[in-house]
């Protein structure tokens, strides 16, 4: 009969081809800037000391394991790449499986790459650690990257915020249209980056100098001044504000 008390395959005990991976390892992104993923839970208020109402995202500091640590002599640069939010083996690729495999997950939803400075020491991060928040503390400024909402094809006047055309005095049905987007004969053509109808929204947007006011590891969750881009339950990029950064290296 079969043995229903074994171990599954690929189960860590007692299997030494297992993946060598230790989840319950924490390490800090501490050299340069750090390096984060998070999830936008969306907005809310809280008060400061001087009973101020102070407007705050709230960010979701889910898991992120290290997939992958980059160095000098083999990849060229210092990195490391994280990964945030596991999926299903059914919904990854056998080439994704692979690379994750280390970390001890089929696959990730986010990966993302933090770069270091080539002098930077990596050597308390391993591949399946999980990264702490505790590069960060209140008050400090912080860089916030994400996909921006995507509003679709859009005209000039929702794009880029131009007037339009007059409503009355024999203007006819060009009162949301772009007008004239040319010159003469010389040159004869339309100028490469003319403000035209397009595709809004659904890019990289980055966000610059939020200052963190708030910061939970137990509920596993920062508060951020002002709004971050993208929707709800969008994945956020955070790292320490370059121009801070910049200031305190002078």
């Amino acid at each position: 009969m079969e043995n229903q008390n074994a171990a599954p395959e690929g189960a860590s005990a007692g299997n030494s081809e297992a993946p060598s991976h230790n989840s319950a390892t924490t390490a800090t992104l501490t050299q340069g800037r750090g390096g984060l993923l998070g999830v936008k839970a969306g907005m809310t208020q809280i008060f400061d000391e001087n009973g101020d109402n102070i407007a705050v995202t709230v960010i979701d500091l889910r898991p992120n394991k290290v997939t992958q640590i980059r160095t000098k002599e083999k990849d060229g640069y210092v990195a490391v790449q994280v990964g945030l939010d596991e999926k299903k083996a059914k919904n990854t690729s056998k080439a994704e499986q692979g690379h994750a495999k280390k970390s001890g997950a089929v696959g990730y939803r986010m990966y993302r790459e933090y770069r270091f400075p080539d002098t930077a020491k990596l050597d308390g991060i391993e591949v399946g650690a999980t990264l702490s928040p505790d590069f960060l503390k209140v008050g400090d400024m912080v860089d916030l990257m994400a996909i921006s909402k995507g509003k679709g094809f859009q005209g000039v006047m929702k794009k880029y915020n131009y007037a339009g055309g007059m409503d009355s005095h024999g203007a006819s049905v060009s009162h949301r249209q772009i007008g004239s987007i040319g010159n003469r004969a010389d040159p004869g053509k339309v100028f490469k980056g003319k403000k035209m109808p397009g595709q809004m929204g659904n890019a990289k947007t980055t966000v610059q100098n939020l200052k963190v006011v708030g910061i939970d590891k137990e509920a596993g969750v920062i508060l951020v001044h002002g709004s971050v881009p993208g929707p709800k339950s969008g994945i956020v990029s955070i790292r320490k504000a370059i121009k801070s950064t910049k200031q305190d290296q002078r």
